[in-house]
């Protein structure tokens, strides 16, 4: 009896050390996206004074948006993100979050048209929608016991969807086509919110080391910035108040 005793003792212990191991981990996950987003922030509005006059590009906008230029801005951030998602695990952590964090600016960079396209009191107003549906979703995801893996599965398919209707509509440019494409992606992104959320979280154990644990935040941080981002534009789509 005693030694059940013992045996029961030290098994609750090591479930509450677990259990404060995983909230530190996805503090650091949630810490790292926050401060990827305020950076996203940041760099996007600084390059809108830069480009911008009274909604109008500057010589500097029009040599970075009006020329070919706009293409490699478009297409570096996909590029950083996919070198740090294949490389992550082989960078020093030091490296992985210095890459991470210039995706976040560059991505900043290119979305810095919005604040000519939209007021800014919308996209302000959109931002804090989408943070309350994107932590609502997280905490879902955190919580629940059901395995969000066939809702994963389905939500990428449609992720796939959205990007080749993306494509199509960039030739055809169909309004409506836009619209349903932001509808659809609200609904996918909340999907892969929760997901991701479950999915980073059975990512922990108690085993790893302190760099493959800032590793892996900085692969989730990764994961739910770029849903909490792809919302937001989904969401400004829908909802924004255009200049």
């Amino acid at each position: 009896m005693a030694d059940y005793d013992i045996r029961s003792g030290q098994a609750q212990r090591a479930g509450v050390y677990v259990d404060e191991g995983l909230r530190a981990y996805m503090l650091k996950v949630y810490n790292y996206m926050t401060v990827a987003l305020a950076v996203t922030g940041l760099a996007s509005y600084i390059m809108f004074q830069l480009t911008f006059d009274n909604g109008q590009l500057t010589q500097l906008g029009q040599s970075i948006f009006g020329s070919p230029m706009l293409f490699v801005l478009m297409l570096a951030p996909l590029g950083l993100v996919v070198y740090l998602s294949a490389r992550v695990n082989k960078m020093s952590v030091p490296t992985a979050q210095k890459v991470f964090f210039a995706y976040a600016a560059l991505l900043g960079v290119s979305l810095a048209p919005i604040f000519a396209y939209y007021t800014t009191s919308s996209i302000t107003h959109v931002f804090f929608i989408t943070a309350a549906t994107f932590g609502s979703l997280s905490i879902y995801g955190y919580t629940t016991k059901r395995d969000l893996t066939g809702l994963g599965t389905f939500m990428t398919m449609g992720l796939f969807g959205i990007i080749i209707a993306s494509i199509v509509n960039l030739f055809i440019a169909d309004s409506f086509l836009s619209f349903i494409i932001s509808i659809i992606g609200v609904i996918v992104f909340a999907g892969l919110t929760a997901y991701d959320t479950q999915k980073i979280k059975h990512m922990y154990s108690a085993a790893d080391g302190s760099g493959t644990q800032e590793r892996k935040a900085i692969l989730g941080a990764l994961a739910l910035y770029l849903d909490f981002v792809n919302m937001f534009m989904m969401l400004l789509h829908l909802f924004g108040n255009r200049e």
